[in-house]
């Protein structure tokens, strides 16, 4: 099994599929390096593609000490699986946890990133600091729930969430697999993840500033019943200039396994437009204007 090794001495299990300029795909809570086949399938017909289990992702290390999980070490990991495949700039694709990973990695590692795609983002932003209390809580809850129980019991009622349950009802067979792979995590992991990741990763409305000072090439895409995802989406459409706004009709959290073949052609849109040096940047002026109604 192929690893590599972060700089403070984990080891990350990882794939790589094709040839050409890389993508690195980064997966979610509840996902793996296997929650984005369709995408691989797809685009290592015309890309490299890399994929990889964060750690506490078996066969990837799962550290026990809670201090080594958090955002920053997340978005500082994605630059180790750079520099230990030699990757000089890739496309850097994120779902959910994965997302806020890529978007932290374009706002502080901006020359290591040809595009980022930041896809079911912000779960648990908001302004309202009493909103943004009550979810760091309920995560506590969630990774108190992976911590006592087994995988397959809380996985399962991690896995049903409310935001999942697009895909649960219009793929039932593609749910079933994705839960099923969930699974088969670490318990130890999930909760070590949840807590020091999920819980104590800044709300994106703490991140305007930086949002403003982004300036690779940058997809958002959300379901519109990823009733969590909608508002964070809007703001990271208003406030970077180089955004895109995809939202994905009657579609939840799970958007590139739900949608894979419309996932991939705006991710497609997104990857020909920067290589050909085409995408735009709006314009600062074009959202004064709409607000004053000119």
């Amino acid at each position: 099994m192929p690893h590599l090794t972060t700089d403070d001495g984990i080891k990350l299990y990882y794939e790589e599929t094709g040839k050409g300029i890389p993508i690195v795909f980064i997966h979610e809570f509840a996902g793996d390096y296997r929650s984005y086949e369709q995408q691989v399938r797809h685009f290592s017909k015309y890309y490299r593609c890399i994929t990889f289990n964060a750690r506490g992702y078996p066969p990837s290390d799962v550290p026990k000490d809670s201090e080594r999980y958090s955002q920053e070490r997340a978005r500082d990991d994605i630059r180790s699986v750079l520099d230990a495949l030699k990757i000089d700039k890739a496309h850097v694709v994120g779902h959910s946890m994965g997302a806020a990973t890529a978007l932290h990695v374009g706002i502080h590692y901006a020359k290591r990133c040809i595009s980022v795609t930041a896809a079911g983002c912000g779960y648990g932003s908001s302004p309202d600091p009493k909103v943004v209390e009550t979810s760091r809580a309920a995560s506590r809850e969630t990774g108190k729930m992976f911590a006592t129980e087994s995988m397959e019991v809380a996985g399962t009622r991690y896995a049903d969430g409310p935001t999942r349950q697009a895909q649960k009802n219009k793929d039932p067979r593609g749910w079933r697999e994705f839960a099923d792979q969930f699974a088969e995590h670490s318990t130890e992991g999930a909760a070590l993840t949840m807590r020091g990741v999920q819980k104590r990763r800044p709300s994106l409305f703490d991140l305007i500033d930086k949002m403003k000072t982004l300036t690779v090439p940058t997809l958002i895409m959300t379901g519109d019943e990823d009733w969590p995802c909608l508002e964070p989406g809007i703001l990271m459409k208003k406030n970077i200039l180089t955004a895109a706004l995809v939202v994905m009709p009657n579609s939840g959290h799970n958007i590139n396994l739900e949608e894979p073949a419309m996932f991939n052609l705006h991710l497609s849109d997104l990857f020909q437009a920067v290589d050909a040096g085409a995408w735009p940047k709006r314009d600062p002026r074009a959202m004064s204007a709409s607000i004053l109604g000119k």
